[in-house]
């Protein structure tokens, strides 16, 4: 008595609708739980999974972090530095002055790995249902689905996605870290730790979030020993997840001022990411010109070092790695807006330094 009999369909199927007593059973239901999509899956299997996909069970060699920083112009004793570090798959502190590519080195990581992983589109913990792939966060890998012929042996429960990585900077809250409970869908949303599981999570700016520094050292101090966090559901209860990425701190300000011994202890790996050398300076405008439509002549390096000379040497300024690529763009909007040729000169480095470096 929940479906009633309204007439014939087309191919001999027939046409139903809900009665008063089905109606009444969907509004009953919907008030447990707005949830409408594949099956949850349960919270052990969900931790099965995860250990045998383990970021520390992977130990990316030489020919992987190259292939990974293809795009981005590394030393090699930079190289030597970052290998073990990733290797550990625990975690590390990058910290210098800003601009020299700290968050583009940490957002490079995870590539290193190399692979896919599968999660879980949801999770059940005691009724709870855990959203844990975030359209935003996690980029999906298309599968042939099953077809009449032919059935998928991938469970519809599980996606294939990159491994994942996660970025939280100047707006992150202690709110993100938790369980998040939806009171409209009667569904939660899985804390930013847990979507990063099996890849990266990179906490950029730190020591710029809303919280105080002291906060969420203080909430990560024992996963960051144990590899395994505790989150409390909105029933009260806490359940038991894995800890299980690279985490990473990326800064600009002084690492004692921000964190104690306790804590960098369980930071394996502190990193300085120094300014670049003049040598090295150059060969980014080499690196990054290219890819912005310059050709590098005999007079475009000739206007670069006229730059490092006036520019730079002249009034002690610091090279920083992100600049040539700033300065470029500067001079490279200035020829589109002028309807002229892409190239270096001295003059439009000019222009560029003087609307850059105005106030700096």
């Amino acid at each position: 008595q929940i479906v009633v009999y309204l007439g014939a369909a087309q191919m001999g199927d027939f046409t139903y609708t809900l009665t008063e007593a089905g109606r009444e059973r969907a509004r009953r239901y919907m008030l447990e739980s707005m949830y409408i999509g594949p099956a949850p899956v349960p919270l052990d299997k969900y931790v099965e999974a995860v250990e045998a996909q383990t970021i520390t069970g992977i130990h990316p060699q030489a020919a992987d972090l190259r292939r990974a920083f293809s795009d981005l112009l590394i030393s090699d004793e930079m190289f030597e530095i970052l290998g073990p570090a990733i290797n550990s798959g625990r975690g590390m502190f990058l910290y210098g002055p800003p601009g020299d590519g700290k968050t583009s080195i940490a957002e490079r990581i995870t590539r290193c790995f190399g692979d896919a992983i599968y999660i879980p589109k949801c999770v059940i913990v005691d009724g709870l249902i855990i959203k844990l792939l975030d359209a935003a966060s996690h980029e999906t890998i298309e599968e042939k689905r099953e077809s009449v012929l032919k059935k998928t042996p991938v469970d519809e429960r599980w996606v294939k996605i990159v491994r994942p990585t996660i970025v939280g900077g100047g707006e992150l809250t202690m709110d993100a870290l938790e369980v998040r409970y939806d009171p409209v869908s009667k569904t939660c949303e899985a804390p930013m730790q847990m979507k990063s599981n099996c890849g990266t999570l990179l906490i950029d700016d730190f020591g710029r979030q809303r919280m105080a520094p002291v906060e969420l050292l203080n909430r990560w101090i024992v996963p960051l020993e144990k590899r395994y966090d505790f989150l409390a559901l909105p029933t009260g209860k806490k359940v038991r997840i894995p800890f299980d990425q690279l985490i990473i701190f990326s800064t600009n300000l002084e690492p004692r001022d921000l964190c104690d011994d306790a804590f960098l202890r369980r930071i394996p790996y502190k990193i300085n990411i120094t300014d670049p050398s003049a040598e090295d300076f150059r060969k980014l405008f080499t690196f990054v010109g290219p890819k912005l439509g310059f050709e590098f002549d005999a007079p475009a390096f000739a206007a670069v070092d006229y730059l490092m000379e006036k520019h730079y040497r002249a009034v002690k300024r610091p090279f920083r790695c992100c600049q040539p690529r700033d300065l470029l763009l500067q001079v490279r909007n200035r020829c589109l807006y002028l309807s002229q040729p892409l190239r270096i000169t001295p003059d439009l480095l000019d222009y560029a330094v003087s609307v850059y470096f105005t106030i700096m």
